[in-house]
């Protein structure tokens, strides 16, 4: 495939992941958390820099439990039952807000 579509159609897919994401926010996640600032729940931002995909999923598909993993004496926030598309669009969205630093102190890791 050519290099020039297949960068096209990553950037159509991550537009349409992160419209989906937005739904998924709207509908579940406005009530308590904001994009970047505190509301009743962090916001997206010190989400994103604070977690992993995985361990965002899991507070937002089983919060009792992954919140004493993480140390937290208490958790206020409910268990969602969202589909696997719903749950990546989430995520993805979610860590849209990872401060620009953080994205690129992580890639540089990775490359170590």
């Amino acid at each position: 495939m050519n290099k020039k579509i297949a960068l096209i159609m990553v950037i159509i897919t991550s537009m349409a992941l992160a419209q989906n994401g937005k739904q998924v926010f709207e509908t579940y996640c406005w009530g308590c958390h904001h994009q970047s600032a505190v509301a009743f729940g962090p916001s997206f931002m010190q989400i994103a820099s604070k977690r992993s995909a995985e361990e965002i999923q899991a507070m937002i598909t089983d919060p009792e439990s992954i919140s004493k993993i993480l140390g937290y004496k208490r958790n206020a926030m409910p268990a969602f039952r969202l589909t696997s598309q719903e749950l990546e669009a989430i995520t993805a969205y979610i860590l849209s807000f990872k401060p620009k630093s953080d994205v690129i102190q992580t890639t540089e890791k990775k490359a170590k």
